[in-house]
């Protein structure tokens, strides 16, 4: 496999992923420290195996990850995968800016065009 299509795979898992309302808040709950399971379920009214089933989609995916502390298994954020999202996002954000840019020069050129009156020739006046 190469390079750009390993990319591209991550990129859909993490995408596919982050679909679902209850991993985006998963994610989001993991952005202010680790967690455990029980910790993540608290604010769901799923079960502890749900929420299992969804961090290990988002394990998968790449998202986060899981250490062992004695008993406790809990999860963290994995920071370098969302900056592989957002790099992804911005170059596209910023090819469709550029573009936005360029409209609105071109808009504000017909504007001034349209505002600035034409000097009337002499057979005119």
């Amino acid at each position: 496999m190469s390079a750009e299509s390993d990319a591209a795979s991550r990129l859909d898992r993490a995408f596919l992923a982050l679909a679902d309302p209850v991993r985006r808040a998963i994610v989001a709950r993991l952005s202010r420290g680790s967690a455990t399971v029980n910790e993540l379920a608290e604010p769901f009214a799923i079960s502890k195996q749900a929420v299992s089933k969804h961090i290990q989609v988002l394990e998968q995916a790449g998202l986060i990850g899981r250490t062992r502390d004695a008993q406790r298994r809990p999860s963290y954020l994995i920071p370098e995968a969302l900056e592989e999202l957002t790099a992804w996002i911005d170059t596209y954000r910023l090819t469709t800016e550029s573009s936005f840019r360029r409209l609105d020069a071109v808009l504000a050129g017909m504007a001034t065009d349209v505002t600035t009156p034409t000097p009337q020739r002499e057979e005119e006046k």
